[in-house]
């Protein structure tokens, strides 16, 4: 008899010690799957937030030094993590330099000749009142969390009241 209990609590044993981990590889599996969706999900977000604020992005690079187009698509992926092609970035560059936001000059040193991108005084304006205003926009969500933000919306703005029209007409590139 004493035979038999002991193989009925090696049985119960062998499967209570089982199904805790299968709870645990389970509790496990769950965690990585909610951690990668976590991941999908500020992925996600980071590429939106990306390609809403690709114009002010390219504005701020070219600030910092002129740049040819592709050097604008590796700087974005390095930078940000968000791959944007050629079909986004030069549309979106020749718009800018229509409205005269940047100015380009061919650079015929090296195997091609490559169209390199400069930041215009016009965009210089445009940079510093969209960031003013991304900045207001970012304290506002920060301090009024959520509350009645048409009361409260105060964009601090640059002094170029031409640049803030044609902005504002364009409301985007």
């Amino acid at each position: 008899m004493s035979e038999l209990l002991y193989g009925a609590f090696l049985f119960i044993e062998s499967h209570v010690t089982i199904g805790l981990k299968k709870d645990i590889l389970y509790s496990c599996t769950t965690k990585i799957q909610e951690k990668k969706k976590m991941n999908t999900v500020h992925k996600n977000i980071q590429t939106k937030l990306t390609k809403g604020l690709l114009d002010l992005i390219i504005l701020q690079l070219l600030d910092t030094q002129p740049m040819h187009g592709y050097e604008l698509i590796l700087t974005i992926r390095k930078s940000y993590g968000v791959s944007f092609g050629a079909s986004t970035i030069y549309p979106l560059l020749n718009t800018m330099e229509k409205k005269t936001f940047v100015k380009c000059q061919w650079n015929m040193n090296g195997d091609r000749p490559k169209k390199i991108y400069t930041l215009t005084s016009e965009g210089k304006s445009l940079l510093s009142y969209t960031t003013g205003s991304l900045r207001s926009i970012c304290r506002l969500i920060e301090t009024n969390n959520g509350q009645s933000a048409d009361e409260n919306l105060q964009f601090n703005v640059g002094q170029n009241s031409k640049t803030k029209e044609r902005y504002v007409e364009s409301k985007s590139f």
